[in-house]
Formats: structure tokens, C-alpha cells, sequence
């Protein structure tokens, strides 16, 4: 049940910071912008939502994919939150890596992935992990022996 709340809270997370980035007076426009955003990215929309995150319009429409994803995820069950829980893991850690390149500040020149980005989703996808990939790990086998050896073997 743990991962379905999970599930549901990023999700309501995410909705809100896409539905936020959206929103003019709560992004601060930079005085100019990052050359690299302005040769290769994406610039509409673009400047630090709360001050903070970097982000421009298709940031914030990921973002409310990822959100409205989770919000689906927990009402329909606790394998599909699962699911979600493990993609996120995976996406977001890819997001999060790529950041940490000095020379890919973008997602191919479509969303920024630099300054506070980084360490959200880096540690977005530490929590996924833990809960689509290890959190009641026995619910990953259908036989409840093979359940109980790989909690065995895991301890």
C-alpha cells in the first residue's frame, strides 16, 4: 500500500510544479539567457520556477505527465504504482546523471537539466527506487516460497 501513496504523493507533487511552472509571476526570468539554451534549447518559457528550479515549457508539460501518470497509478493498484514507481526511477536517475555532465546542461536542447534540477530529480529517483524496486520486494514473485527465499537470501 506504501507505493500506491507514493504513487500519489509525487504525483500531486509533480502536477503542482507542472501546473506552477506555467504560471508567470511564480517563474523568475534570468536577465539573459544560458548560451547553450539559446543556441540549441527550447527557450519559451523559460526562466526558475520559485526562483529555484530551471525549467521552460516542455519541462512543466513533463512534469505534469509524470504528476497525472502517478495520480493514475494510485487508483488503479498497487502493480501498476509499482510500475510507475520503477519508471520514474529510472527516468528521473537518467535525468538526474545527465545533469551531472558538465557539457549537457539540456535534454538534447529540449528541457534544461542543470542547478537545482539535478538533485530533485536525483533524489526523486533514489525514493522511486526504493519503493518500485525494493519496498515489500516479495510482492514481485507470484509463489510465496520464492518470496520467502529471496528475503532470506537478501538478509
Amino acid at each position: 500500500m506504501a507505493v500506491r501513496y507514493f504513487a500519489l504523493t509525487i504525483g500531486l507533487i509533480y502536477t503542482a510544479a507542472g501546473i506552477l511552472g506555467f504560471i508567470p509571476a511564480l517563474v523568475a526570468t534570468p536577465q539573459e539567457t544560458p548560451a547553450y539554451m539559446a543556441t540549441v534549447g527550447v527557450t519559451t518559457g523559460f526562466g526558475y520556477l520559485l526562483g529555484l528550479f530551471p525549467v521552460n515549457i516542455v519541462h512543466n508539460i513533463v512534469h505534469l505527465t509524470f504528476g497525472i501518470f502517478g495520480i493514475a497509478a494510485y487508483a488503479i493498484n498497487e502493480r501498476v504504482s509499482r510500475l510507475f514507481s520503477d519508471t520514474l526511477a529510472v527516468w528521473f536517475g537518467l535525468l538526474g546523471v545527465l545533469g551531472l555532465i558538465p557539457v549537457a546542461n539540456t535534454v538534447f536542447g529540449i528541457m534544461p537539466a542543470f542547478g537545482n534540477d539535478v538533485w530533485l530529480h536525483l533524489g526523486t529517483a533514489a525514493v522511486a527506487a526504493y519503493f518500485g524496486f525494493f519496498r515489500d520486494s516479495g510482492y514481485l514473485f507470484s509463489d510465496p516460497q520464492q518470496a520467502e527465499q529471496f528475503e532470506k537470501s537478501s538478509n
